[in-house]
């Protein structure tokens, strides 16, 4: 690959000549190429191209790369000079344009058309992709270079228009009796199965008059979602009689944090807060549950997959418990750092338990960190991802949106989290039995509980951390022994003050 090009270079070197663009590429009276609007297209690209231009990329020179192009397909190869861009497919020059002057964009983003429309015309699934597709896969292709999580976000209005296409639900799951009816687990909330009074418990026998039992698992599941909405004629079987109930799919949001409190008399029990996403919206209901649940003995809060990407969010959010403290630092440049502090103090000092795993990211990694950093609570689990880093989100014109990570996270204090993570103090995968459990909490009732703490040691080999408190590969598992160890901590006064000074 690298001789191919380097023998392309130096032919275009070689042999040639300088040939000024004309104004366009494209005729005013062939708008439409395989099935585009070239114009449209092309100032499409060319926006892209100069908003990507004046994004910081942590000290990164970013220049546009049309070669990357070459991204979408292997048998793709392109090679661009100062003076001109050609794409060879396999061993054939396909297309020999002059190359734009630097920050023409308009010209940028008719060479990057013109290159798809001869890339349609060779690679299949290019050439049948629909316009935002087409978008998608090209925005990917020359990010690949700058930032592999970078995508282009679909106009929403334009892939409803395109394919009409929106994933819903009637808001149930379930499994098959040992005689093929389906017995209804759970319920979403707000959902048309909810409203329709459908409950936990309840069997499915027929739907739109064919017995369940004689149903494909993959014809139950295009009933219960999809795309697009539909309507589904339901028998039930419940303790109370048959029902007949009719049912149509639809959109079911999901919020952003579930509450969960579990009562004692005696200490005002444990609250525990499952969050899904760091938003404003989560900020909300956990507000509200702190203040509503004022006495309770100890909080679990549990990250395990949460993710985020607000930093304002996660500094209100962390602010709830540990105040007016630097919660994390945005790194956009190579030199600058912007600390993000919470504008209003705590309002709980209860104990806290927060619960971490290979699917916490983005801020929700900032969120442990801060707990770590002030002695706030006891982080539990397996290594968190190492993936903190947060979008900018740029609007186009055509109604999407360029979404790229640029924009790299520290904790409070300054540590390194994209790329390390923040690591427990308490490995779950590491006391998995109860004898373990037993043995690991009497060592820190008797002073004898010796781990290291590899949040305090920057040099330490990432890889081996993770190899030495790996991923549990059951969720079941990690479930219960995720709640069983943190109730241990949070009941157990000398055990949580101990893990917190350790």
């Amino acid at each position: 690959m690298r001789l191919f090009k380097y023998g392309l270079y130096l032919f275009l070197s070689l042999f040639s000549v300088p040939v000024f663009a004309s104004e366009s590429l494209f005729f005013p009276d062939e708008p439409i190429q395989d099935g585009l609007n070239v114009f449209d297209v092309s100032s499409n690209f060319a926006e892209i191209f100069e908003k990507l231009d004046s994004v910081s990329w942590a000290g990164k020179n970013i220049n546009v790369a049309i070669e990357s192009l070459e991204n979408l397909n292997s048998d793709a190869h392109i090679a661009a000079t100062d003076e001109r861009v050609v794409l060879v497919w396999k061993d054939s020059i396909i297309a020999n344009y002059p190359r734009p002057s630097a920050k023409d964009w308009k010209g940028f983003g008719e060479i990057t058309t013109a290159l798809v429309l001869k890339l349609r015309e060779n690679d299949v699934n290019l050439h049948n992709a629909s316009e935002s597709e087409m978008y998608q896969m090209v925005v990917d292709s020359l990010l690949r270079g700058i930032d592999e999580n970078g995508r282009y976000i679909y106009s929403k209005a334009a892939e409803v228009s395109e394919d009409g296409r929106i994933l819903t639900s009637i808001g149930l799951e379930g499994s098959r009796d040992p005689y093929g009816n389906y017995r209804i687990t759970g319920i979403y909330k707000d959902s048309p199965a909810d409203t329709a009074g459908i409950k936990e418990g309840d069997l499915i026998s027929t739907i739109n008059g064919v017995d369940v039992a004689k149903m494909s698992d993959t014809e139950l599941a295009s009933v219960f979602s999809g795309f697009n909405s539909g309507t589904s004629k339901l028998k039930l079987l419940t303790p109370y009689g048959n029902k007949d109930v009719v049912l149509r799919r639809a959109t079911v949001i999901l919020t952003d944090a579930d509450i969960i409190h579990r009562s004692d008399s005696e200490k005002g029990g444990i609250l525990e807060i499952v969050l899904h996403k760091i938003s404003d919206n989560a900020v909300a209901i956990v507000n509200e549950a702190l203040n509503k649940y004022t006495d309770v003995s100890g909080i679990i809060l549990d990250l395990r997959a949460t993710t985020g990407e607000d930093e304002i969010a996660a500094a209100k959010l962390t602010g709830l418990f540990v105040g007016e403290k630097p919660v994390l630092r945005i790194v956009e440049t190579a030199r600058d750092e912007m600390e993000i502090v919470p504008g209003a103090g705590a309002i709980t000092d209860a104990a806290v338990v927060v619960l971490v795993s290979d699917m916490t990211r983005g801020t929700a990694e900032a969120v442990a960190a801060a707990f770590y950093e002030y002695e706030r609570g006891v982080l539990v689990g397996t290594p968190t991802a190492g993936s903190a880093r947060i979008a900018t989100r740029i609007d186009l014109n055509n109604g999407g949106a360029l979404e790229l990570l640029n924009k790299s996270i520290k904790t409070g204090k300054g540590k390194v989290l994209d790329g390390r993570g923040v690591f427990p103090i308490v490995c779950l995968s590491n006391i998995r039995s109860s004898s373990q459990q037993n043995a690991f909490f009497l060592n820190i009732i008797n002073d004898d509980f010796n781990a290291k703490d590899f949040n305090k040691d920057d040099k330490t080999d990432v890889l081996s951390i993770r190899k030495g408190c790996p991923v549990i590969t059951s969720g079941v598992d990690e479930d219960s022994l995720a709640a069983a160890v943190a109730a241990k901590i949070l009941t157990d006064k000398k055990v949580y003050n101990r893990l917190i000074v350790e």
